[in-house]
């Protein structure tokens, strides 16, 4: 299937592959469950916060007349802790013990710390003249009703959770979940913890790529490992779409050997491929289509092929699903401190280590081995050196584009 199909650039891939895709829709979720969601609409405040004049220190509550010669004593007259507002009115020569976040009594302009009094029996003094006003929140002073402090597309985290709450929204509006199944195949292949036989492996992409979906916003269906047999992989196929999954990803398979068969089974069950084989290095063969309603996406079995793959494609159509457009990687520039020889045709993404100089400048130093299986490298790796199509040679010390991991 689309054997000798020619190599395209990673811009294009891209483009094609986002091109049809538009945001899933929202639904509405409890607040304790939007923790990392996407807000889908604009969010105004339900209640003016704070809803009245409220104290902002445990004190007294006085009149600023009374205290502006000290020391002054007054009578205390009650008390107002938060929740329990005092209901009289503070008059001449009078005050109220208050606790803070309790409302202001009438009659009170200004809250003096409970450290600036003396106090005997129902006797008070105010050791220490107050600024009129002092200590008091006005109403609104943080938001009023109607006011928009949130706005769509905003991934919802601690702050803005704690903000919607103030704001008594108890559901809030939030972008559908993109289903993504993950599908990895190989005969080679073991569960983590299995027991390989003596020619395998144990499976290793399927983790990082469902770590990399909940870390996007997406929700994964782990397909578990397909072996190489055509019945039980279209079996798996199946079941994503049977799923309505939004993306099915494989893990493997889709080259051209005898025993990749990835490609005939998604075109045997109806996929139209959209593209296949990329000039870059590593993920040569990165293959896409959509079978249904359900975007396919093919990455290399090679475990840095994969995640690097998965990190140029995979995150930005999930973005774009969840209406976050314009998330793909953003180069930088960064300050390379080895020789890089002229590239050919393909856009290389090489792993390096990331520092900081003397000068707070960013540098790379990249690894000098690059095999596309070895995970250790690139868990280290703080940076992907980009190396256009037909970059020129590079020296120690030139600026090279880089994405940050």
């Amino acid at each position: 299937m689309a054997g000798n199909a020619p190599l395209i650039p990673v811009s294009e891939a891209l483009e094609r592959l986002l091109k049809d895709v538009h945001p899933l829709g929202r639904e509405n979720v409890p607040l304790s469950a939007a923790n990392g969601r996407i807000l889908a609409l604009d969010l105004a405040s339900k209640r003016t916060q704070p809803p009245f004049a409220a104290s902002a220190m445990d004190g007294y509550a006085v009149r600023h007349a009374d205290v502006i010669e000290v020391p002054a004593t007054l009578t205390l007259i009650g008390e107002a802790p938060a929740g329990h507002g005092f209901t009289g009115t503070v008059q001449k020569g009078e005050t109220v013990r208050i606790f803070t976040g309790a409302p202001v009594p009438k009659g009170a302009d200004t809250v003096v710390i409970q450290e600036n009094t003396g106090r005997e029996g129902s006797q008070v003094t105010v050791l220490e003249a107050p600024k009129p006003g002092a200590n008091i929140r006005a109403p609104g002073l943080d938001f009023a009703e109607g006011d928009l402090l949130l706005s769509a597309r905003t991934r919802l985290d601690y702050r803005s959770l704690s903000l919607a709450a103030a704001m008594n929204h108890a559901v809030l509006p939030v972008q559908r979940k993109p289903l993504v199944a993950v599908l990895a195949t190989g005969d080679e292949l073991v569960t983590p913890g299995g027991e390989p036989g003596p020619d395998q492996i144990i499976a290793s992409n399927h983790a990082g790529i469902a770590a990399m979906v909940e870390d996007c916003g997406g929700a994964v269906l782990d397909l578990g490992i397909s072996p190489d047999d055509v019945g039980i992989m279209a079996s798996h196929v199946r079941r994503a779409v049977e799923a309505k999954a939004d993306v099915l990803v494989t893990l493997g398979g889709a080259s051209v050997g005898d025993h990749d068969l990835v490609q005939d089974v998604l075109g045997g069950e109806g996929m139209e491929l959209a593209f296949w084989k990329i000039a870059m290095r590593p993920g040569k063969p990165l293959m896409a289509g959509h079978l249904g309603g359900t975007k396919v996406l093919g990455l290399p079995g090679n475990p840095v092929s994969s995640i690097v793959c998965a990190l140029l494609f995979l995150k930005p159509l999930l973005a774009k699903m969840l209406n976050q457009p314009g998330q793909n990687e953003r180069l930088l520039e960064a300050m390379v401190t080895a020789d890089l020889r002229e590239n050919d045709r393909r856009q290389d993404y090489i792993r390096a280590l990331l520092s900081e100089d003397a000068d707070g400048r960013l540098t790379v130093s990249p690894f000098p081995t690059q095999d596309s299986s070895m995970l250790s490298l690139l868990a280290r790796a703080g940076a992907l050196i980009v190396r256009p199509p037909h970059a020129p040679a590079a020296k120690s010390g030139d600026r090279v584009p880089i994405v940050r991991l």
